[in-house]
């Protein structure tokens, strides 16, 4: 995936400096547009020759729930026209990177067999901070086959607690 992060930079950069003024709202719209490039469909329609910019840009515009704004229209136009749709999804991540790092804080996604709730993650999320020593955005995903405990993900540093991990450290320690 090199080849994406390298298409991806430099439309994550220039996206980032022009909205330097309201990042928050830029990551909403973003981030939508990159779920709705991630779909394989979209990607097959799009790469069509028998398909226009135009069509492509409607498509989208008609299945995004919120209203894009002039800046999304055009950088949706500018991804469009140059043929990088299915390098969104990259576009924005590479976006929020840059976002979490003006910021001092990562993304952490936690994985759990269970719903966790608010009072929990709360506090979930403050022994993260203090043992990753940064300020952390986490989000939560269900994994029911972790049995049990979460795994969490901060950027390429992982912490696995769950049930799972530890019945796989006691098989490796069983059969060595």
């Amino acid at each position: 995936m090199a080849e994406l992060a390298t298409i991806a930079r430099p439309y994550a950069e220039a996206l980032f400096k022009a909205s330097q003024a309201n990042l928050a709202a830029t990551a909403v719209w973003l981030d939508e547009l990159a779920a709705i490039a991630d779909n394989q469909q979209l990607l097959q329609f799009a790469e069509s020759p028998k398909t226009t910019a135009s069509q492509v840009f409607e498509v989208i515009k008609g299945v995004a729930k919120s209203q894009l704004s002039n800046e999304a229209q055009n950088f949706l136009h500018a991804v469009i026209d140059n043929g990088r749709l299915s390098a969104l999804p990259e576009m924005a991540a590479q976006f929020r990177e840059r976002v979490n790092a003006q910021a001092g804080s990562s993304d952490a996604v936690v994985y759990s067999a269970f719903d966790i709730d608010a009072a929990a993650l709360a506090n979930v999320t403050e022994l993260l901070q203090k043992r990753f020593g940064r300020k952390l955005n986490v989000s939560v995903q269900l994994q029911p086959d972790l049995i049990g405990g979460i795994r969490v993900v901060v950027g390429d540093e992982v912490l696995d607690t769950s049930v799972k991990a530890r019945l796989e450290q006691m098989k490796v320690a069983l059969t060595a």
